[in-house]
């Protein structure tokens, strides 16, 4: 039978090995401080090993510690599931419900820049697209004006066609710098209260001309002028959006109408067309970037328009709706704030 001193400020350590010390038949008694134990070691003879083994029992403990936590650094490293054991696993979870938020948040953070990733390269395809057509008219037509068997009239033909063509290159580029800048928050525009009825006659300025090569009869239902809370230039294009796809969309001789309609917060400016309408499946579809509908194909257009008309609108906290019906017409209601005062 061997006499033993526990030493170890871990009482339910101390009492365990007590406990089993002494149901094997020794003799055994413990002490819970180091100033304890030498008065114990001084009173009487004990073997001392078990002192080293407790210690090496923290050791222990540490190593499996530290293991452990270098398995969950492994797992946030590599991007593997945390197991569900080492969570459940005593005062240890803390430690794991930690690593699992860091390792969502840097998931999440993967997530977004992988879509931002796609997000990049859609647009860099995309403006490709766009760019490339008018610069190949322009290829196409420097190559003709170059030869010497144009006459002038002809020469003049040619010339106008290279006009159209900038003209739609310079649009496209100025678009496609405005929709960056109002997604990215670099560009700004002041938004105050200012009378609504000078900002649709800007827009129709603007397609007139179209309006009337085409035959399309353009009529406005009378309505009282009033202060919404909008910037003039930035609607007034807004509204160009619609109505050239009001043109563009309607047929020789159509009609295309434009009212106004008062509420309590907001005011709605609706323009109808009896155009070729969309279809219900593409009405949320038509405010993406880019996007263009099946049955514009043949249709000259760049599918950013309707999506930078939204991004205009959220600046000014007003919004956009449409209602169509496909083959019949459609129309597109902006909401404006009422003046504020």
């Amino acid at each position: 039978m061997s006499k033993i001193l526990i030493i170890e400020d871990d009482t339910d350590l101390r009492e365990g090995l007590l406990f089993s010390f002494t149901a094997d038949g020794d003799e055994a008694a413990g002490a819970g401080t180091k100033r304890d134990g030498l008065r114990e070691i001084v009173q009487g003879s004990y073997d001392l090993v078990l002192l080293i083994l407790s210690v090496g029992y923290g050791i222990r403990e540490k190593r499996k510690t530290y293991q452990k936590i270098d398995r969950l650094l492994d797992c946030v490293l590599n991007g593997e599931p945390i197991l569900q054991s080492d969570v459940e696993e005593g005062g240890f979870s803390a430690l794991v419900s930690r690593v699992l938020q860091i390792q969502n948040v840097l998931g999440q953070q993967k997530d977004r820049a992988e879509e931002e990733k796609e997000q990049v390269k859609s647009l860099v395809s995309n403006m490709s697209h766009q760019l490339k057509t008018p610069l190949a008219n322009l290829s196409i037509y420097s190559e003709i004006l170059g030869s010497d068997d144009l006459d002038p009239e002809q020469r003049r033909g040619f010339l106008k066609k290279m006009s159209r063509q900038v003209e739609k290159l310079t649009w496209i580029i100025e678009s496609l710098s405005k929709m960056v800048k109002l997604e990215q928050n670099i560009d700004s525009f002041p938004v105050q209260d200012a009378p609504i009825r000078q900002t649709i006659l800007d827009a129709v300025d603007t397609v007139y001309d179209r309006l009337e090569k085409k035959e399309i009869t353009l009529s406005v239902v009378p309505f009282d002028d009033m202060p919404l809370f909008h910037n003039r230039k930035w609607t007034a294009e807004v509204f160009a959006n619609i109505l050239e796809n009001a043109v563009k969309y309607t047929e020789r001789g159509g009609r295309v109408e434009i009212s106004v309609r008062p509420y309590e917060l907001y005011t709605e400016i609706r323009f109808a067309d009896n155009g070729m309408g969309i279809r219900q499946e593409e009405i949320t579809e038509i405010f993406k970037r880019f996007y263009r509908g099946k049955d514009t194909e043949n249709v000259e257009g760049s599918g950013i328009g309707l999506y930078l008309s939204n991004l205009i609108l959220e600046k000014e906290k007003g919004y956009m709706t449409v209602d169509s019906v496909y083959g019949e017409g459609s129309c597109f209601s902006v909401f404006l704030q009422n003046c504020k005062n």
